[in-house]
């Protein structure tokens, strides 16, 4: 089992960094220092933190912030950024007529 999947491997204590009140995601003003905690408490790939902060989830969907969060991610778990797997992503929706649903067609 590689290291970034076992949590069961001790990361070490949560200590604190004098830029731990950086803003990293703008959209949902998430901190260095909330991003590095919720590695601590055991989120360990970047679909549980977006899920959990919401980083990544705001109007810019994470064309911001993604690297960062997860340089921040790979650097408390000991990896590299490479090791890190990427966040899944689905498009943003948006609400639709019903008339385009129920295939609203003029009739010649």
């Amino acid at each position: 089992m590689n290291k970034r999947n076992d949590r069961f491997t001790d990361i070490g204590p949560l200590i604190p960094q004098p830029d731990d009140d950086m803003i990293i995601c703008r959209c949902e003003e998430v901190t260095k220092g909330e991003i590095r905690k919720a590695v601590h408490d055991g989120m360990f790939t970047l679909t549980e933190i977006r899920r959990y902060l919401r980083t990544g989830m705001g109007l810019c969907q994470g064309q911001t912030c993604s690297k960062l969060v997860k340089s921040i991610v790979a650097r408390e778990l000991g990896l590299t950024p490479g090791d890190i797997e990427p966040a899944v992503s689905r498009a943003p929706m948006r609400p639709i007529e019903m008339k385009i649903l129920g295939n609203d067609r003029k009739e010649d």
